[in-house]
């Protein structure tokens, strides 16, 4: 499983960074962008589909590789 934040429907709610704070961050724009090295380590992550779930635009996407 791979996670992507898609930066232009990202509104910067900051859900995904409030829920999987090792995962998720905001960039100095205010918009959520996934951690250095997190996308893949992000699979096992207990709170990565929650974070997604909580995306109120659905900026966060979870796909099988």
């Amino acid at each position: 499983m791979d996670v992507h934040v898609d930066k232009e429907r990202c509104v910067g709610a900051g859900m995904c960074a409030l829920t999987a704070p090792d995962v998720f961050t905001q960039d100095d724009d205010g918009f959520s962008e996934v951690l250095p090295g997190s996308s893949a380590a992000a699979a096992g992550h207990p709170l990565v589909r929650e974070a997604a779930r909580a995306c109120p635009v659905g900026a966060v996407a979870l796909t099988d590789d």
